[in-house]
């Protein structure tokens, strides 16, 4: 009789262990946001012979991020760039940034982001990862504010923004096109994501 007791204690406590860490699974979920492009933009801009600025956008852009409210050392940003979506409003200067000494984008069709680690910050996330545009990859650190979550119409948004200076020597441009447009490029993303 006690061998038996203890045989159905020992069940009841497994079954009992087996609901508390799946609740705790569960509880410890990360949230899965995808990259919103009506709400989300991509823009940059660099000097044009040191006397003004060249605006520009990416036109198409996709990503998704995750994070983890309980541990945010394990949440993650990934975002990737058309490169061949460019846009500066002039149709023959950007068909010229498509070109082997701009963007290339024949032989690099994207421009990407992906984090290898993350901390909370105040305001947001500091987001370190690798950088991948031309070919070459960097070690980027950004920082990202925002991070509320918004419930609207049944769907929950999250949004950050981030500004990231660039030097495109560092990236194997043509050394010969630097001159006109200025080494540095000023990437802004202001990022939405959403879930249901």
């Amino acid at each position: 009789m006690s061998m038996r007791r203890n045989f159905l204690d020992l069940a009841r406590a497994a079954v009992v262990g087996t609901i508390l860490c799946a609740a705790g699974q569960l509880g410890y979920a990360a949230d899965e946001y995808a990259y919103d492009l009506v709400h989300s933009s991509v823009s940059f801009k660099a000097r044009h012979l040191d006397i003004s600025w060249i605006h520009g956008r990416f036109n198409e852009v996709d990503g998704k991020f995750s994070l983890d409210r309980e541990n945010p050392s394990k949440s993650t940003f990934e975002l990737t760039i058309k490169a061949d979506s460019v846009d500066t409003a002039n149709k023959a200067r950007d068909e010229h940034l498509r070109q082997p000494d701009y963007f290339d984008t024949k032989q690099f069709p994207t421009i990407e982001f992906k984090s290898t680690s993350t901390k909370v910050i105040e305001g947001g996330y500091e987001v370190t990862g690798d950088f991948t545009m031309h070919g070459k990859t960097k070690k980027v650190t950004l920082v990202l504010k925002g991070g509320k979550e918004h419930l609207f119409k049944d769907v929950k948004r999250v949004a950050f923004s981030t500004e990231l200076s660039l030097k495109r020597s560092d990236f194997g441009f043509d050394k010969n096109a630097i001159g006109p447009i200025g080494d540095e490029a000023i990437i802004l993303i202001d990022c939405e994501g959403m879930r249901k």
